[in-house]
């Protein structure tokens, strides 16, 4: 078999970053180059395995041991996010890692520092993989890609390991919230799924954000400057003002559990038109309709005292918190829990602070709570992941197959 370092290495050279911009699906053409490298791969593998022309990848490895057990899926989703760049990645490779902070880049000075990331000294002794401090990893979710591919080399390489049959699905543009879109379910054929998407080992994740996004637009008024008492109405200014109305303690960096958030992640604007990106998050769905109408609250206010025309926002829904849709299936978390146990894994079942495809195909009809990849710091220059937990992800993967061919109540 192809080692699972040189398998994600490979993966991660090929820039797949998604763009929120474009209307097209995928949204950007340089995803459908790694996709087509997986289908090939798996075809390589003698594995049935189609691209179609959104993005999907969908591949069916037979059951091997009669009928009865459900089919289980595995899906990753092979775009790096648009907050930092996914091309030239040139990864870091620390053996043996001393428990020390990691230089990342020397001309930068930028580092990994324990002080900042403590968690790092859970990984000492093991290899470490990062960024040169220029570009993000893609771990998210390559390091899931890599696992799966490395199931599927796997089990088409050990014929007497007993299976149920397995369903393969690799997605595009799940960093823009449109992953699963145009995802035909009941082509994919899976009765349960997994999303290989999580961050540190051991997480299990079967709860999620609802999400929403929000785009604010300020129309001002340009006047010259040195005629512009009473007259001017710099929307910059305004678009902060705004902002300033909404909670402080709401914002990521102040919550963490199952605390919702208001974040801006992007500006654009003149003294004549400005334009404010949020995103809003929430676990409980009052709490989440209430950010919503917290933000229309605050428009409200600015027209009252600006004029009617000043700001205006647009909300769209981005996915629902997937908990009531697994939940009624309890027994594939159960099998997600003893899969890592038989790996000295500590599982830690916790609410997602995000989103994944899983959540979206839960509402699908397709229960799907996600795994850890065994990444960190996604979406940034400071992201990294460390060798031994994509094995181990691999491992549970096996596992779960495995616990499902036993048909323990499997339902």
């Amino acid at each position: 078999m192809e080692n699972i370092l040189d398998r994600f290495l490979r993966y991660v050279a090929v820039d797949t970053q998604s763009d929120p911009d474009s209307e097209s699906q995928p949204s950007s053409a340089k995803q459908t180059v790694l996709l087509k490298m997986l289908k090939d791969e798996l075809n390589a593998l003698g594995i049935e395995a189609t691209l179609d022309e959104y993005g999907y990848v969908m591949a069916t490895i037979p059951s091997n041991c009669g009928a009865g057990i459900p089919a289980v899926g595995f899906i990753a989703h092979v775009d790096t996010a648009p907050d930092a760049s996914g091309a030239d990645i040139r990864p870091q490779i620390i053996k043996d890692y001393n428990g020390e902070d990691i230089l990342l880049n020397s001309r930068t000075g930028l580092s990994l520092k324990v002080e900042d990331f403590p968690e790092l000294l859970s990984y000492k002794g093991q290899t470490i993989i990062t960024t040169d401090g220029t570009t993000l990893l893609g771990a998210d979710d390559k390091a899931g890609v890599a696992e799966i591919m490395a199931a599927a080399q796997y089990i088409m390489e050990h014929p007497e390991f007993r299976h149920g049959e397995i369903k393969i699905g690799f997605t595009p543009d799940e960093e823009i919230g449109r992953g699963v879109v145009k995802f035909d379910v009941q082509k994919f054929g899976a009765q349960y799924a997994y999303t290989m998407d999580g961050g540190a080992i051991g997480e299990l994740e079967y709860e999620n954000f609802n999400a929403a996004a929000a785009t604010v637009h300020i129309q001002g008024r340009n006047i010259h400057p040195g005629y512009a008492k009473g007259k001017m109405l710099n929307s910059i200014l305004i678009g902060m003002e705004l902002n300033g109305l909404l909670p402080v303690e709401q914002r990521p960096e102040h919550t963490d559990g199952y605390e919702g958030f208001f974040h801006i992640t992007g500006f654009n604007g003149t003294v004549e038109e400005s334009v404010f990106s949020y995103i809003i998050r929430d676990h409980d769905i009052n709490l989440f309709e209430k950010k919503k109408e917290t933000l229309k609250r605050c428009v409200e206010f600015i027209n009252s005292k600006y004029g009617n025309q000043v700001a205006s926002v647009e909300i769209k829904h981005q996915y629902y918190n997937m908990r009531k849709e697994v939940e009624p299936h309890y027994h594939i978390i159960e099998k997600a829990v003893k899969a890592m146990e038989m790996e000295g894994v500590t599982p830690r079942i916790q609410p997602i602070r995000g989103g994944t495809d899983g959540a979206n195909l839960s509402f699908m009809s397709l229960p799907c709570p996600n795994i850890f990849a065994g990444g960190h710091n996604f979406h940034g220059k400071m992201e990294y992941i460390p060798l031994e937990s994509m094995e181990k992800a691999f491992k549970v993967i096996i596992n779960i197959i495995s616990l499902f061919a036993q048909n323990e109540d499997s339902r």
